[in-house]
């Protein structure tokens, strides 16, 4: 599942937009689709391991992301695996989870296998 390259995307033309489209002088907007994540099973649990995080005040899904797997963008794969879409659902001292090994997450996304 790529995030932010080769997601489909899509054309908003519907009539609630009229006046926002109207002020910029367009008749469109392209947007991406919403993902749409596979569902998070005790199945699909069991295929990885975890680092457990205690979540605290300044935290964040990419700082978490770029410390575990080197790669900020990652950030949506521990949003997934902990099914709280933002940082606005954990509160200070929420246990976070965080699956390793990333390659496995991925190969789960692009081929529904680990």
């Amino acid at each position: 599942m790529p995030r932010h390259g080769s997601e489909s995307k899509m054309e908003n033309t519907e009539e609630l937009y009229e006046e926002f489209f109207e002020e910029r002088g367009i008749n469109k907007i392209t947007h991406y689709k919403t993902a749409v994540w596979p569902p998070l099973t005790p199945e699909v649990r069991s295929r990885f391991s975890t680092i457990r995080h205690r979540w605290k005040t300044g935290d964040k899904y990419w700082k978490l992301a770029n410390t575990h797997y080197g790669d900020s963008k990652m950030w949506w794969v521990i949003a997934w695996y902990n099914e709280k879409p933002t940082e606005a659902h954990l509160k200070a001292g929420d246990l976070v989870l965080i699956p390793v090994p990333l390659d496995q997450v991925v190969s789960f996304f692009n081929y529904g296998s680990a």
